[in-house]
């Protein structure tokens, strides 16, 4: 081959768009014959109209109470799309959680679709509402198109079948429309309300090719593009993110019941980890193998992790956030799990147990471990209706600072120390005691701080009480006995109008209660 050929066939191979080469492994047949053989002799898809959802109501009300905050705003929420792990592999789908609340979808449904709810006459939308809700998404391409068999992410005949508009519809009570109408539907009349336009509020940072069409449709339709306030609109943003995650500070009774759906769960994975620990305990990895068998569970019995695993033994215990959990599981060493399951319908449990590896705790760690679950019990009895959030965290750091002023390690008096002055204690209680717990595993983060923070304890909310106290090997303020120990016990909670009740009480959590728990499984799996 001359020099002149060489050339020829290198401008040819460089002509072939980038993003098309991740295809050239396929060697999908592209004759006429092949598309038309393929077209044909499917059997048709079934056409049974699904039954409506049990979320669908709930859903339907959660829109209400959101379209009494925008009235004459059209609101723009994604799902999101898909997101690549790496090259073409793409993670799991999970939709925004703000989508999946008010459409009640879960599960891996539905990449780049985007729920708008459309701006009616007062009191004329739907449920005597303000707005018109209608969810958009790429239905099932038909077994003809070429799609079917050809589109990796999309077709049937690689990822399975999808539901169509109709069955959607159905099942949601949701007007549907094809993806292909979206972008009209977001920019049309899009402009200032004072001179007869609409304007749009959207959910950013979700879907970047929902955030680019917003801000041009806001950009092109400006009275004056130059001195449009990008800051501005971007702040009118910020308050329906804020008002979504605010509507989620108090769960309905479905989302209650899928709560103890995903705890439940929880709790037979934490039973899986016991059985599995005589492996842990002779494997290079054990905590891989703890991860590895919660893991199992939660996708037997879920659709996924509700967060990253936290399977911490010895010091590594002491990491608030060790998600390697790259570390052995050593007898005599004790066993910081922090897991949870989330359900199908995206609603995860939070629950931590630290337990001895080999089913005893020394004389130290029960000490500590006990301290700890003083402060748990002092966070759910202050736990109480009408009591604000951060009341909970006050008595729980109350109760560890004592402890550790008991054992000599606070360097100042117990008064000084949980003054904002102070704080001295925290350096072994870093963290927060409590987060609300739904859809995210931190749900509602964006309410506002008098809400949250500041806000009180009332019926339908569901949060976490997790004190711990964490003993770092290099931490040279203590005594070397307690180096190396890192304890968290912590509890799903779900409020009451009688009081607060323990969601994932079922796991032990007295320490002779851990040890004859973890006995008897021992027990179980030898016999």
């Amino acid at each position: 081959m001359n020099d002149a050929e060489n050339t020829q066939n290198m401008d040819s191979t460089n002509s072939q768009p980038l993003q098309e080469r991740v295809n050239n492994r396929s060697q999908r047949p592209t004759s006429d014959a092949f598309k038309a053989f393929m077209a044909s002799n499917w059997a048709p898809a079934p056409q049974v109209t699904p039954a409506r959802d049990a979320v669908a109501d709930h859903a339907a009300r959660r829109r209400r109470s959101i379209s009494e905050l925008f009235k004459g705003e059209r609101l723009v929420i994604p799902a999101g799309p898909l997101k690549v792990r790496s090259n073409d592999c793409d993670y799991r789908f999970r939709p925004h959680s703000g989508f999946a609340h008010l459409t009640g979808l879960g599960v891996d449904h539905e990449p780049d679709a985007v729920l708008i709810l459309e701006p009616a006459a007062e009191g004329k939308g739907d449920d005597g509402g303000h707005h018109t809700a209608t969810l958009y998404f790429r239905p099932l391409a038909g077994r003809d198109t070429e799609q079917f068999y050809a589109d990796s992410r999309a077709g049937e005949f690689w990822i399975g079948a999808r539901p169509t508009l109709a069955e959607f519809e159905a099942r949601l009570g949701l007007p549907t429309a094809h993806i292909a109408e979206l972008e009209m539907a977001i920019t049309k009349n899009v402009g200032a309300p004072e001179i007869g336009g609409i304007s749009i509020r959207l959910v950013r940072k979700v879907d970047e090719n929902i955030d680019a069409l917003v801000d041009t449709a806001r950009y092109n339709t400006a009275k004056d593009p130059e001195t449009l306030d990008l800051g501005e609109l971007d702040a009118l943003d910020e308050k329906l993110s804020e008002a979504l995650s605010e509507l989620r500070l108090i769960k309905d009774e479905w989302e209650i019941e899928q709560m103890k759906i995903a705890v439940a769960a929880t709790v037979e994975g934490f039973a899986d980890v016991v059985r599995a620990l005589p492996r842990a305990l002779t494997h290079k990895r054990g905590e891989r193998v703890v991860e590895g068998a919660f893991f199992a569970r939660a996708r037997e019995e879920g659709n996924e992790l509700g967060y990253d695993t936290i399977a911490a033994s010895g010091n590594n215990a002491t990491v608030l956030h060790w998600t390697r959990n790259s570390g052995t599981v050593n007898a005599g060493e004790l066993l910081l799990l922090d897991a949870g399951v989330e359900a199908d319908s995206l609603y995860t449990a939070d629950v931590t147990r630290t337990m001895p590896a080999t089913g005893t705790f020394t004389d130290v760690q029960r000490k500590v471990y006990e301290a700890v679950l003083d402060a748990a019990d002092a966070g759910f009895a202050a736990a109480q209706p009408g009591v604000k959030f951060r009341d909970i965290h006050t008595a729980a750091t109350t109760v560890l600072a004592e402890r550790l002023a008991e054992w000599g390690l606070l360097p100042v008096s117990v008064e000084e120390a949980i003054s904002q002055e102070g704080q001295q204690h925290r350096r072994w209680m870093p963290h927060g005691t409590s987060h609300h717990l739904g859809l995210d595993v931190h749900d509602c983060a964006q309410a506002k701080r008098e809400l949250y923070l500041d806000g009180v304890l009332t019926e339908g909310m569901v949060f976490t009480i997790e004190p711990g106290l964490y003993f770092k090997e290099e931490d040279l303020a203590i005594p070397e006995e307690y180096r190396g120990i890192g304890v968290r016990i912590e509890d799903d909670i779900l409020m009451t109008a009688d009081g607060p009740i323990n969601l994932s009480a079922a796991l032990p959590r007295k320490a002779d209660d851990v040890e004859a728990w973890m006995a008897g499984i021992y027990q179980d799996a030898q016999g």
